[in-house]
């Protein structure tokens, strides 16, 4: 009930903040955008799609999107977008892809609704509120519910969602994106980024490599410039050491847990879970985690229902595999709010305007779907070598952590990203917003990262305003700025 009041207060800020934002509009959208009165209008004139009458939807002058695109005609398989033009000259700015991880969470209930999308799911579920800090203030923004059973995606064919996995996903992705851009054609030559958090760590380097390849041929191009990721799973065995040291860092879990999963897991072993005393003590790390939110360890546990609370808890344990897979954690975030996204998005007039129901036949729609967790079938270890790759490319590499995060916290990222060995062109220096320190960030050759102070696994949820300023920053290739 605390964290229910603290939400409360949270968003009744923001809503109180959009409302004088919106009487200052010129002066919060930065001054290179110009006037709102100069702005040239969009030029999509794809209407089939076009979202009207959304039920308790602010008024905004900007447009947006939703509905679905076929990426195998074969086996029926769709998958549901919502796109968002930019709150200002949408002409003129970046085209950038949102997708959130799970592996079965959807980017609409989570990115969208929760955290970077310009509308926030209000708390009895029924209505919704303006985001001030929302990050169609920079750039028109997509959000994909990926893969196939995730949210509204769906397929014809039964096997299909038997054989899901990292592989499966880039390779629809990266067709619904070609496909996507025969609905909205103005955008095919865009300057083109993708962003994601949590196991969108693996989902977003694998599409942009993708993407990186293909690209050989001209035909194919997409006009990629880099990624954004933000707590992402990475490599597997340095994600599962930094998981236990921050565990221990933070004093969640005693010194003897540490030493024995110091002494006795190998995880860089293709059995790391054949060793009884590995996995008893890791299996003591996440029944301490269950006491407090393994996402956000100083804000207080959700118990407003307990049907809640009991999946919750299930949903932190790790699932063991009898491949040499990873056992994986879900990833997502989950302040109490989920519940309000799910009555909104399955009353009828809700997807009737988004286009995936007629209103009376409608779809049954999760935030997370655990059967797409618990059957995912393929993932890559690492994808530091994608990393290096695109390093290779000249892309722009920005990757992020809140502090407080135990899921995929700052220590996984940096024992990631160590590996790479890359040069350092600026040193480690704290990063500021609004004259108070953001975080700490340090730039290497081919990559920067990032750290957001006080921030959970989510991090625009806990920071919104240092995160579009961040966002901005990367969307410019500018350093975040160093001076208060």
């Amino acid at each position: 009930m605390v964290l229910m009041a603290l939400i409360l207060k949270v968003r009744m800020s923001l809503l109180y903040t959009s409302l004088a934002l919106l009487l200052c509009e010129r002066t919060f959208v930065l001054s290179r955008h110009g006037q709102w009165s100069s702005e040239k209008k969009s030029n999509i004139q794809n209407n089939d799609d076009l979202v009207t009458n959304l039920p308790g939807q602010p008024n905004v002058e900007f447009k947006h999107y939703a509905g679905y695109v076929t990426v195998n005609e074969q086996n029926g398989r769709a998958l549901f977008y919502w796109f968002y033009e930019a709150w200002t000259l949408p002409d003129e700015k970046p085209l950038v892809l949102w997708l959130n991880g799970g592996p079965g969470c959807s980017s609409v209930g989570y990115g969208a609704t929760q955290e970077i999308g310009p509308f926030i799911v209000g708390t009895d579920g029924n209505g919704l509120q303006l985001n001030p800090y929302s990050w169609n203030r920079e750039a028109n923004m997509l959000f994909l519910e990926s893969p196939v059973g995730v949210g509204f995606s769906y397929s014809n064919t039964t096997s299909d969602y038997e054989n899901l996995g990292d592989d499966f996903t880039a390779n629809d992705t990266y067709a619904f994106l070609h496909n996507w851009f025969i609905k909205f054609p103005s955008f095919r030559t865009r300057t083109f980024y993708i962003a994601g958090e949590s196991y969108a760590g693996k989902y977003v380097p694998e599409l942009a490599g993708l993407i990186y390849e293909r690209n050989k041929d001209p035909s194919m191009l997409i006009n990629l410039k880099g990624i954004l990721l933000g707590n992402p799973e990475t490599s597997d065995a340095e994600d599962w050491k930094g998981l236990v040291d921050y565990a221990w860092s933070h004093a969640v879990v005693s010194d003897e847990t540490h030493k024995t999963i110091r002494a006795s897991c190998d995880f860089d072993s293709n059995d790391t879970w054949g060793n009884d005393e590995c996995t008893q003590a890791v299996d003591e790390v996440l029944r301490q985690y269950k006491e407090i939110d393994i996402y956000s360890l100083y804000t207080s546990v959700c118990i407003a229902n307990s049907a809640y609370s009991e999946s919750k808890a299930l949903s932190v344990m790790f699932k063991k595999t009898k491949s040499n897979m990873m056992p994986r954690i879900l990833g997502g975030y989950d302040p109490c709010l989920d519940d309000y996204a799910k009555g909104y998005y399955n009353k009828p007039e809700v997807q009737k305007a988004l286009h995936v129901s007629n209103g009376l036949q409608l779809k049954n729609w999760s935030i997370c779907n655990m059967d797409v967790f618990d059957g995912w079938k393929q993932t890559k270890g690492s994808v530091l070598p994608i990393y290096k790759k695109l390093i290779d490319a000249k892309l722009r590499i920005w990757v992020y952590s809140g502090d407080t995060d135990g899921r995929v916290p700052v220590l996984s990222t940096r024992y990631s990203l160590s590996t790479l060995g890359l040069p350092i062109t600026k040193a480690w220096r704290p990063w500021y917003n609004q004259k108070q320190v953001g975080g700490w960030v340090q730039e290497y050759e081919g990559l920067t990262f990032a750290t957001f102070r006080g921030a959970g696994h989510a991090v625009p949820i806990f920071k919104p305003s240092e995160s579009l300023a961040f966002f901005t920053s990367f969307l410019l290739g500018e350093s975040p700025p160093s001076h208060r």
